[in-house]
């Protein structure tokens, strides 16, 4: 099944690794040592045009891809329990 992540984005949902809250997970110095070297590493992709809410880490084509959404991780979570 697929993953509607925001904008014209989806995923695979077996391809989810985690999803989770920007607001709380960027205390931490070692989510935001992650979130730089994947920008650095070209792998994050924003599909939000708004206030981001929540990042999604998925293992795409044998490597790490992180999204960028504006859509809450409480939503993602329940798209992917009915999934």
């Amino acid at each position: 099944m697929w993953l509607h992540l925001g904008q014209t984005t989806v995923v695979n949902s077996s391809a989810v690794i985690g999803v989770f809250d920007l607001d709380n997970c960027t205390i931490s110095k070692h989510t935001r040592k992650l979130l730089a070297k994947a920008q650095k590493e070209d792998r994050v992709v924003n599909v939000s045009m708004e206030l981001p809410k929540s990042f999604i880490v998925c293992m795409e084509n044998g490597g790490e891809r992180l999204y960028i959404s504006q859509i809450s991780p409480q939503t993602l979570l329940k798209r992917l329990g009915s999934v």
